[in-house]
């Protein structure tokens, strides 16, 4: 075996054991909420503790690599509704269906470790792949109101707020009881964004992108 090859190899082993990582933390994290020992991490995605704290040497760094990879996700997500359906409505309700888990999680996250979110809200590659995510919704909300689909009087801030607000755990609720609610919170928050003739005025501005700009 050459030198490149082996640290080809390596580096291979290296972030195998970095995605098990992420992913043994999420699925413990949306399980058992904030509190899961690192050593359960590490034994759920099948490395050593020392190989754990090597890819994440303290808990901040673990959740930041959660969030992240969460985030990914989330924007995989949506551009696969934006490039795969036929029109705009379809992908949106595509996206917020097939995203609820991973925002979800991402909610109970900045709950749970506020100072860690805090600081990732500074991090280059979480405002790189927010503002992704952004403008993908930005398209798909033109789109669904040139097509008539969607009401004319909400923006794309309104449809992410309303979203991250459905999805924030409720204090003393079970956690299968907030999945289910959370669930049919959205149905009907869907349903309410379609366009109608009938539909009920709202009140202020609608709440723009540039709204939720943490600078403002």
């Amino acid at each position: 075996m050459t030198t490149s090859t082996s640290g080809r190899e390596l580096r291979a082993d290296a972030r195998l054991n970095r995605e098990q990582i992420i992913e043994a933390a999420r699925a413990l994290i949306a399980e058992r909420g904030p509190d899961v020992p690192t050593e359960e991490v590490a034994r759920r995605a099948g490395v050593g503790t020392g190989t754990l704290y090597r890819r994440f040497p303290d808990r901040d760094a673990l959740i930041r690599g959660v969030a992240l990879d969460g985030f990914h996700r989330v924007v995989a997500i949506a551009r696969a509704a934006e490039d795969e359906e036929p029109d705009a409505w379809r992908a949106l309700t595509r996206f917020v269906v097939q995203a609820a888990a991973e925002l979800r999680l991402a909610t109970w996250l900045s709950v749970w470790f506020a100072s860690t979110w805090a600081d990732l809200q500074e991090d280059p590659e979480n405002r790189r792949l927010r503002q992704i995510l952004l403008k993908i919704l930005d398209r798909l909300v033109r789109r669904a109101q040139a097509d008539g689909d969607l009401r004319p009087d909400v923006d794309t801030g309104d449809l992410a707020l309303m979203i991250a607000l459905l999805l924030r755990p409720v204090p003393g609720l079970r956690a299968e009881l907030t999945r289910r609610s959370a669930d049919r919170c959205l149905a009907l928050m869907l349903d309410s964004l379609r366009a109608r003739d009938d539909a009920h005025p709202l009140p202020d501005r609608e709440i723009a992108v540039t709204d939720l700009d943490p600078g403002d």
